[in-house]
């Protein structure tokens, strides 16, 4: 845990970003994986942990503006809980800690909430991601489950996220820690794949990279020879010579704090000289990226800069054609590159996608509906303090290729007898993390083998 001082002013800088009202946080409970007994691994939701910092299930804060004042709601355990878990702190002992000094039992936050309903104050909640939080606000505030989204606070959601883009010195310290433990779950990957293994081995390896440091995997591990498959996680087949692996993993620390990395690299000790070929494309479009990054740039023209450096180099190897702005504007590389450059990370390995990509990577501006572009999570002008991923990709997708070639789409821009030698390619990303910085940008962690010959010398 960070100072309690630090969750205290968190909860006063909101505080001081809304009028009036009561400000609800629902903690997650424990999810059963087959009986109520046998839970996966506890994950508490990140907002609630961000302003009152306790990993533990079964909680709700309560932060009352008009009254001032802050309150734990929960049930401590008895006797028979501690049986079976062990000694826990009291929840005051647990408030305490965090700050939280007024601390009362679960089954009084109901009539505590229809009291001030009664007396016409607004209760702002933001939009619930698990459905037991949904069922919950069904009993407490009446409303129905279909409708929490649209009746979760816009308010906070925005004051929320103006505070958690913003990533505090101890914040950046810490996802740092996960980034490193990142790097070495990539690096494992790297030395010991060989032909024969199963993609399984290769997940279970990095996995325990993150769980020996102390965390968890910050989303299911990527671990693939279909690289053209964004988010792919099936681990069954075999690595065999010529093949590429593609490596998407992350660690998460024990404050919950996210990392996530991409790599490429070969089956055999070398790539081949076609696999250089588009290797080299697409680590020049992450480059192009990283060197658009500074304070004020809408990361839309970010990812615009990997694009054009997509098109001009598969125009070099005769794969695209054509004026490069028109392809750009037509959307013709998303053929190759059908997602976007980055998003924001932090507690969240998508930080609170949970709130919405509108609210969080565009500042509550409409979103394209062009193919590829759509997918892009941020386009807003980035600010100091930000944390984000860069990992453009070159993707070769079979089923796409087909259809675009039966329909004409953007034929003018691709040459479409020359990408289906490449149909059987799969795909490569490569991903960093980077903080916005006063000047300009900061890649986060130590240096993640990514240059052709960085990746070779480990194989």
């Amino acid at each position: 845990m960070f100072t309690k001082e630090t969750y205290i002013s968190r909860r006063l800088e909101l505080k001081n970003s809304l009028k009036s009202g009561i400000l609800l946080f629902l903690g997650n409970d424990e999810s059963p994986m087959n009986y109520a007994d046998n839970t996966f691994h506890f994950r508490q939701d990140s907002t609630f942990l961000y302003f009152f910092g306790m990993d533990y299930a079964g909680l709700a804060g309560i932060i009352d503006l008009d009254e001032d004042n802050e309150i734990l709601f929960g049930t401590d355990l008895t006797v028979e809980d501690i049986v079976w878990m062990g000694t826990q702190p009291t929840l005051l002992q647990r408030g305490l800690s965090y700050g939280i000094t007024q601390i009362k039992p679960y089954s009084q936050l109901a009539g505590y909430l229809q009291a001030a309903i009664r007396k016409g104050r607004p209760v702002h909640f933001l939009p619930p991601y698990r459905p037991e939080n949904k069922i919950k606000l069904m009993d407490m505030l009446g409303v129905n489950p279909a409708e929490v989204k649209s009746k979760s606070s816009t308010d906070l959601v925005k004051a929320v996220v103006n505070l958690r883009n913003h990533k505090s010195a101890e914040e950046i310290f810490e996802i740092e820690k996960a980034v490193n433990i990142s790097v070495d779950m990539h690096v494992t990957a790297m030395k010991i794949a060989k032909p024969g293994m199963k993609e399984s081995e290769l997940a279970a390896a990095v996995t325990q990279v993150a769980l020996a440091a102390g965390g968890q995997l910050s989303f299911p591990v990527i671990m693939t020879i279909n690289g053209q498959t964004l988010h792919n996680h099936y681990h069954g087949n075999t690595l065999k010579q010529g093949d590429m692996v593609l490596c998407d993993c992350g660690a998460e620390t024990a404050l919950h704090y996210a990392g996530d990395l991409s790599s490429t690299f070969p089956v055999d000790r070398r790539f081949t000289s076609r696999q250089k070929e588009i290797y080299q494309i697409s680590l020049l479009s992450h480059e192009a990226a990283l060197a658009k990054l500074s304070p004020g740039v809408p990361f839309r023209e970010v990812h615009y800069a990997a694009c054009r450096t997509i098109i001009n180099g598969l125009k070099d190897i005769n794969l695209m054609k054509g004026d490069t702005e028109e392809a750009l504007a037509s959307g013709a590389h998303a053929m190759f590159f059908p997602c976007g450059t980055g998003h924001m990370m932090g507690l969240d390995v998508h930080d609170m996608e949970d709130l919405g990509e509108v609210n969080v990577g565009y500042d509550g501006q409409p979103k394209s509906t062009q193919f590829g572009l759509k997918s892009l999570r941020l386009s807003r002008p980035v600010e100091e303090g930000f944390v984000a991923t860069i990992e453009p990709g070159i993707y070769f997708i079979p089923e796409l290729i087909a259809m675009w070639k039966k329909d004409g789409i953007n034929a003018s821009f691709i040459n479409f007898r020359n990408v289906e030698a490449y149909s059987t390619f799969s795909g490569i990303r490569n991903e960093e993390d980077i903080v916005i910085t006063k000047d300009g940008y900061r890649v986060l962690g130590k240096r993640k083998p990514k240059t052709i010959d960085e990746v070779e010398s480990l194989r």
